[in-house]
Order: C-alpha cells, then structure tokens, then sequence
C-alpha cells in the first residue's frame, strides 16, 4: 500500500493523526490512543515562552516515549526568537518532528497573536516558520486554520509560502478563528490546497471526523493524506480502531460493551497514576472518566462520585460497580 513521508517518517496510506489537545492528549491519553492503532501524535502545545522562561510545566509537557513513535512536539507563540529557542529546547526532548501551532483559537492564545491569532499577520507568520525549520534538524510541521474570518481565507497563498520556507506537512482545521469550534468545518479549501500542483508536501484534513463513515469520505472526497482527529476522541479513543476497520473492510465494527469500556478506564486511570503520580493522576483523570460513561441511564449520582472521589482504590472500586451494574 502506497503511503507518504513526513521528512524520513513514513505513514501508511489513509494515516490517522491524533490532534495536540491542551489538557487531554497527555502521556495516559497518548497511550491508550496509540494502543487503538492512531499512527501519529502529538504532546499538548508548550508554550515558547515558558521554555524561555524555564517553566517547569513547559518542559514537563515535552516529555515523549519511544512506545509512542513517531511522536511530535508541539509548540506556540508570536515572538520569531523566542519560538526558535523553544524549537530547539523541544528537538532535544528527541521527538520525531516539531509542529508549531497556528491554529488555537482559544482568546487568551490568539488575541495575543499566537495560536491562531496569527493568521492576522501571515507575513511574521511566515517569518516563525522559516526560523523554526533553520533552527532545527528535525522536520517542522504547521498547524493551522482557513484564516481569522470568513473575509479573509488566506490559507490557499499561506500554504504554498510555508511549504516554501521548508516545513514537511501541513494540518487544516476547516474553520476560521473566528468560528472557534461552531458551525461546520469547511472542508473545499483543503481540498483545493492538495489539489494544487504546486503542493507537494502531504496534507492532513481536521474538522468534524466524528466516525468511520466521515473519515471515508473526507479521503474519498479530498484526497488528503491523513485525517486528523481531535474532540471526537474524548471518551472514545477506539475511533481509530474503529475508521481503520471500515477503511479495510468497509464494515463497522460492533460498538465496545460497558464493561469493555470499564477494562480500557481502568488501564487509562493506572497509567496517569503511573505517569503523574496518585495525586495529579487522579485529578487529570477525572474528565476523561466522566467522557467514557457519558452515555449511561441513571448515572448521574456515581459520575459526581467517580469524578470526586480522590483515593486511588476507591476510583478503581467505583469502576467495578459501574461493570456490575451497567455491563
């Protein structure tokens, strides 16, 4: 099967990513995404700013493993300086590439100029870029959306001026920041970038792949090289088993019982234990359990204990009851 590269990294036709989340896709959400067949992710974004600054929290979120090769590290800001440092504070954590975020439309992020907020200003936007890819050996990668409004869509010039300056592939979120989350993801426009003959970098589709049958014809329909994954994976990190499946045999698969959901909960919960320690693993866990319960009848009062409770042992005994009674 005819796949791609990113830099020397090669991807299997029709690849599925794993989109950098704040606060979701730490060490324990990676692994358990990696486990489900995802075959590129990426850390939570690291701040440039706080590696400059010798933050703590930045670097700790800069933390890979070799199980989850390949691995990229993710980092924003809007100083061109100050991103370069960062890029190479992040190439010696040894991930496999280094993407930089211009895509985040949260406000404290973009109304600043980073994150999305840049799509203001392609031409420092451009300038970043080119800087980061000097600045390091590994590939350098962009994430980004169709531009800050719906009157100006820039991302079909800005995709050729970045693949010019060097980066080795380029993600599209289908919204423009102004839209943050709301409405449908356009999907024409990236298509239109890799269908144009100047593109020769691989392009990953983002926005609205909520299942088996949206990933089909987003490749199907578009032709990108990978789709990436994002909301949709909260509380349901088997997707990626779940499009591989239909993508191979074009037959959905069953959907995962209760108590299978409770075995995978529980092996998430131990591994933020085991990465973060009792006390952090605990907390950080707790909106990914409420997400893979969600959808039970009458749960509401063991939600409010599973998502409070704080001691190890009586997380895990909360898990069995919700097996005996739901599975």
């Amino acid at each position: 099967m005819c796949g791609f590269k990113i830099g020397n990294i090669e991807f299997p036709e029709k690849a599925l990513f794993l989109a950098p989340m704040e606060d979701v896709t730490d060490p324990s959400f990676r692994y358990i995404c990696k486990e489900f067949g995802a075959d590129m992710m990426y850390t939570e974004f690291v701040s440039s700013d706080g590696l400059v600054h010798n933050a703590e929290k930045s670097f700790k979120k800069m933390e890979v493993f070799d199980y989850e090769r390949p691995i990229g590290i993710q980092i924003y800001g809007h100083i061109p300086k100050a991103m370069a440092d960062a890029a190479r504070f992040a190439e010696q954590r040894n991930p496999d590439l280094i993407d930089i975020n211009f895509g985040c439309p949260v406000n404290k992020i973009a109304k600043r100029g980073a994150g999305s907020g840049m799509m203001r200003f392609p031409d420092l936007m451009v300038q970043i870029t080119k800087m980061v890819v000097e600045a390091v050996s590994l590939p350098v990668t962009v994430k980004t959306r169709l531009g800050w409004d719906e009157n100006s869509q820039i991302i079909p010039e800005l995709a050729e001026r970045l693949q010019d300056v060097g980066i080795k592939a380029l993600t599209i979120h289908g919204r423009t920041r102004c839209q943050m989350y709301k409405g449908e993801a356009d999907w024409s426009l990236i298509g239109q970038i890799k269908a144009n003959p100047r593109i020769k970098i691989p392009i990953i589709g983002n926005g609205d792949i909520t299942d088996a049958h949206g990933a089909a014809a987003a490749f199907d329909r578009y032709g990108v090289d990978a789709i990436m994954i994002g909301r949709a994976t909260y509380g349901h990190p088997w997707i990626f088993r779940e499009i591989k499946h239909y993508l191979a045999t074009g037959e959905e698969l069953p959907p995962m019982s209760v108590a299978e959901k409770v075995e995978l909960a529980r092996r998430h919960f131990l591994k933020s234990i085991e990465v973060k320690g009792e006390r952090r693993g605990v907390l950080e866990m707790r909106r990914h359990l409420n997400c893979y319960f969600k959808a039970l009848d009458d749960f509401k009062s063991t939600r409010i204990k599973l998502v409070t409770e704080n001691e190890p042992q009586k997380v895990l005994e909360l898990l069995e009851y919700i097996k005996q009674k739901w599975g």
